[in-house]
């Protein structure tokens, strides 16, 4: 870890609600200013060039690395502002970090006795900084009580006045937090219209939700093609599509694999597409450049069968640690391979453990462009996870030669 990144950590340890990256190391860096939100669970990136500002949302788990890439080299200065007091980071030319606090008494500012040569000596500083205590309130999602949404209806989440039945609340749960990981995306999606292919789409309840949240809620006019092997499936969506007037909303039979859109894809969905479905999902998505991939995998055992290791069996001699090994394993590596494909992406809790183990999603956002550092980070990563438990995924062979 950088010096720069393990002070970066501790303003975010310090709930900084804002991050500015500024004074470029050069006349010629490509970004004059780099500003970071704090919102649920992540954080909000805009960077500024000349005329233009790009933005992509970063986990917040993983914000003190990505912001660290984004700073090493091209920035002079990076500023914090908690509700404890500003914290200040200033690099030197030959890449030295200094840290200080300038902490709030009441309305009055001091500036705290806290430049350091070394980050252990900041902790404490940094640590009480001040701490946003909060409120409880009801959340309001997305998909809200009170308003008129047929499939919920049909589904039996809603009742006719638009009232969570008691017992379908974790299922409206699940769904608004489906939502609002696509919404994080298309906060500031600039684009009136949307081509969404939903790969596995099975009964469709999603499918139909996500419809309704771009075109009512979003204003975006959406084509979405629902894809499944099931003809009975494919009959029943379109006719609840042709019930609720979703004119942009199609199902058709296909397989993943080989599917040729009918139209440039901005989205790709799928859902508990099973084993190595999910691979193929993710390289047609590649393949069509989509803009954005939301994937949550399902029943993975392609990786379990191939487990192989000298020097870690600990990890394959218990079948339940084997099995979930195997499983963050995969999702592990085709995060990384969508990262050498020029890629951002997130592994987010989709819902609760308690529900279902099968709780990982997939966010992946194209990025303009990729510093090739970070690709070869990526593949040199994948490959010495895939030479340590003689792993051939599915992903990686499909892609091989291309990444």
């Amino acid at each position: 870890m950088s010096e720069a990144e393990k002070y970066i950590e501790m303003m975010i340890d310090a709930d900084v609600e804002k991050i500015i990256i500024s004074n470029p190391a050069s006349k010629q860096s490509e970004y004059k200013k780099i500003t970071a939100e704090k919102k649920a669970g992540y954080f909000h990136v805009s960077k500024y060039t000349e005329k233009q500002v790009f933005h992509e949302n970063i986990d917040h788990k993983e914000a003190a690395f990505d912001l660290s890439l984004l700073t090493d080299g091209k920035f002079r200065q990076i500023n914090g502002f908690s509700r404890g007091g500003e914290h200040i980071i200033l690099i030197s030319k030959k890449g030295k970090c200094s840290y200080k606090v300038k902490k709030n008494t009441g309305n009055a500012s001091e500036t705290a006795d806290a430049v350091t040569k070394g980050p252990d000596r900041i902790n404490s500083a940094a640590a009480n900084a001040g701490h946003d205590t909060g409120h409880n309130r009801k959340k309001q999602y997305i998909l809200s009580e009170g308003t008129d949404i047929e499939p919920l209806i049909d589904m039996g989440i809603f009742t006719k006045e638009g009232k969570v039945v008691n017992s379908m609340y974790d299922k409206y749960k699940q769904i608004n937090r489906f939502i609002e990981i696509i919404n994080d995306e298309l906060n500031d999606y600039s684009e009136t219209e949307l081509n969404v292919i939903d790969f596995g789409c099975g009964k469709s309840y999603l499918t139909f939700l996500v419809y309704y949240y771009l075109t009512k809620i979003k204003g975006i006019k959406a084509n979405i093609i629902g894809l499944d092997l099931k003809k009975d499936v494919i009959e029943k969506c379109n006719e609840a599509a042709g019930k609720y007037h979703y004119d942009g909303l199609k199902f058709e039979m296909g397989d993943i694999n080989g599917y040729k859109a009918p139209f440039g894809v901005d989205m790709v969905i799928t859902l508990h597409a099973c084993d190595t479905a999910t691979d193929y999902a993710l390289y047609n998505a590649i393949k069509w450049n989509a803009k954005m991939i939301f994937s949550v995998p399902c029943c993975q055992h392609e990786l379990n069968k191939q487990l192989k290791t000298e020097s870690l069996g600990i990890l394959s001699r218990y079948g339940i640690i084997k099995e979930r090994f195997s499983a963050l394993a995969t999702d592990a590596l085709r995060a990384n391979l969508l990262e050498c494909c020029g890629y951002k992406p997130q592994l987010l809790e989709f819902i609760d453990f308690d529900h279902t183990p099968k709780n990982i999603l997939i966010r992946a956002v194209r990025r303009p462009i990729t510093p090739e550092s970070v690709k070869k980070r990526a593949r040199s990563e994948a490959e010495a996870l895939m030479k340590e438990f003689s792993f051939s995924p599915t992903l990686f062979k499909l892609l091989n030669g291309d990444v």
